[in-house]
């Protein structure tokens, strides 16, 4: 399947507005596409409104446009996570025993229907937004559009997906720790998480009341300017409310991670892709290499301090009276808040008031933070296995933001090789909103990214690209054991100029031994072939001593598994390196 076709909320409102189509007709498309995906991920919502529900909105919307008002949203198709209030839903936070019927819809979303925007219904989400990871609901787990193997990030889970998928044109969620931002990274979106007090949170069900940012997800950074424009505002029913303000960024000293502090978990290619997006940025500013521990110790405090007693007071009955009804990875998460002392709390915020001044000497020295959204992904049966470890590890680079008074604005970077989304977070003091998006629309516009990968529908297969140097090239003879896996030919490629290449001793067939060297070497001849899980699991099997599979550094800085050598591989080789490659050698014999 191709790419999916994204919703653009300016394009539709523009087209509505103009008399090109009508908010019936993109609500008709609307409800073909998400019957058509309800076939994929029908775990994505919580509730919908019905079909001639929204038929009715619609309607009345076109009634608006023809009397003459101008909406800025006028038509636009749009779903919210399920623990922000609407009316006429159920906020259900995902939990079923805690649901309500609210009175009345949130700030957020009465402003987004005055603009003319229609809500589809309510996603699923971790629940009581207690999560990275989208899978601890007990309406299911939504997957990565692109990759249904892997998580798709919490706890903004299913709104990331709806707008990843091409079924609304953008989505709310919230953002504590990083659910605003790291299933934007994992779906290719943009994820807007806005200075805290810029968009109400009246009508929220809160998971730490003090720091809890609306957010939205969207394909285009055009279209979180075009929503803030909007929603944002002082809202006198909201006491963490703050007046407007918009401050300038004026210097382009980009603060990234010190290198020794750059944490990946092993995932190379989400390395890779950080620094592809650094090597862009640093033709925009200058990167200046930050100590992150202060931003990490404060990150710490979210779940290790007072605040997760600030999570357990926004459901305290429901966990006293009747904890069974609460996901039991969630219900471990709450708990300790029960017997957390206020001596305890105080400490926690005398801590982080000392942690914020470091972070307010931070800005004298950058102007914006440009950090990995995340250092990995995970497979949802891996988060099965250790469902806080690795939900810890998404946190690493998104804990801290909301703490420490930040906006945040992040951005696709990049995808792996199995589909899914690695992304940057652009970083900067309270009220610096509009020009981090100014900032990350420099950034996308300069770093070229790829054309998105398929949507994932269920036909999807996972895969591993493998590079062979030797006998496995086409026409060699032992070539057939990548055609007898079907492994599909990517294309012929060179490594990076870091490698030699030597004829090992006594090998039938003959065989090369590629060796990454740090003293001199070329770029030596390669191709590139895609093979399923199972069958580079039964490849890889077969390899034989000296040789292994490694990781072969490609001329363009990508990286893909290939055949690397053992040191007893060199004994009584044939350095070969200064013909470039494996069959220019064969040639010559």
């Amino acid at each position: 399947m191709t790419a999916p076709l994204r919703l653009s909320a300016g394009a539709i409102a523009a087209a509505v507005n103009g008399g090109e189509t009508s908010a019936v007709a993109v609500m008709e498309e609307t409800l073909a596409r998400l019957a058509a995906y309800d076939a994929v991920q029908p775990q994505v919502w919580i509730s919908r409104a019905a079909p001639e529900n929204l038929l009715a909105q619609a309607r009345a919307i076109d009634a608006r446009v023809a009397a003459g008002e101008h909406l800025p949203l006028a038509g636009v198709p749009y779903a919210a996570k399920d623990n922000i209030d609407v009316a006429g839903f159920a906020t259900t936070a995902a939990c079923p025993a805690f649901a309500y019927q609210p009175g009345q819809s949130a700030t957020v979303i009465a402003r987004l229907e005055a603009a003319g925007a229609i809500c589809v219904g309510k996603t699923n989400l971790d629940q009581f937004a207690t999560g990275l990871v989208g899978t601890r609901s007990p309406h299911g787990a939504p997957r990565n559009a692109s990759n249904l193997a892997y998580v798709s990030g919490g706890s903004s889970s299913g709104s990331a997906v709806a707008v990843a998928a091409g079924l609304v044109a953008f989505a709310l969620g919230t953002d504590t720790a990083g659910s605003g931002r790291v299933p934007a990274a994992f779906n290719h979106l943009v994820g807007f998480k806005p200075t805290k007090g810029r968009w109400s949170t009246q009508g929220l069900v809160p998971a730490c009341r003090s720091i809890d940012c609306i957010t939205v997800f969207t394909d285009a950074l055009a279209d979180a300017q075009l929503v803030d424009s909007v929603v944002a505002g002082f809202d006198m029913a909201d006491p963490f409310s703050r007046p407007l303000a918009d401050m300038a960024i004026t210097g382009k000293r980009i603060g990234v991670p010190r290198a020794d502090q750059r944490v990946f978990f092993g995932d190379l290619q989400a390395e890779e892709l950080y620094e592809r997006a650094l090597e862009v940025l640093g033709t925009q500013g200058e990167l200046v290499e930050i100590d992150i521990t202060p931003l990490l110790e404060a990150a710490q405090l979210l779940y290790g301090g007072p605040w997760v007693a600030e999570r357990t007071a926004a459901v305290e009955t429901l966990l006293r009276d009747n904890p069974d009804a609460i996901d039991p990875t969630v219900r471990s998460i709450l708990e300790p808040g029960l017997a957390m002392s206020a001596v305890e709390t105080w400490n926690g915020i005398y801590r982080l008031a000392a942690l914020a001044r470091h972070a307010e000497a931070l800005w004298e020295s950058v102007d914006a933070l440009a950090f990995p959204t995340t250092g990995t992904t995970y497979r949802i049966a891996e988060l099965a296995a250790a469902p806080v470890a690795l939900n810890s590890n998404l946190g690493r680079y998104t804990n801290f933001v909301n703490l420490l008074d930040m906006a945040a604005v992040a951005v696709p970077a990049g995808a792996r090789h199995n589909g899914t989304g690695f992304g940057i977070t652009l970083i900067g003091p309270a009220h610096s909103d509009r020009a981090l998006i100014a900032m990350a629309q420099d950034y996308l516009a300069a770093a070229q990214l790829p054309a998105l990968p398929p949507l994932d529908t269920g036909d999807h297969m996972d895969t591993i690209k493998l590079a062979v140097v030797g006998a496995h090239l086409e026409g060699m003879p032992l070539h057939w054991q990548l055609t007898s896996r079907n492994a599909k030919f990517v294309g012929a490629f060179t490594t990076a100029p870091t490698y030699k290449l030597y004829a090992m001793a006594e090998s039938v067939p003959p065989k090369p031994a590629l060796v990454h060297s740090s003293d001199g070497g070329a770029a030596i001849a390669l191709e590139v072939y895609e093979l399923g899980l199972a069958e580079f699991g039964s490849f890889v099997a077969e390899v034989p001593p000296p040789l292994a599979i490694g990781t072969v550094t490609l001329a363009d800085g990508t990286s893909v598994k290939g055949f690397v050598a053992e040191p007893r591989a060199l004994d009584g080789a044939e350095d070969i390196t200064h013909l470039g490659g494996w069959r220019a050698y064969i040639g010559g014999l």
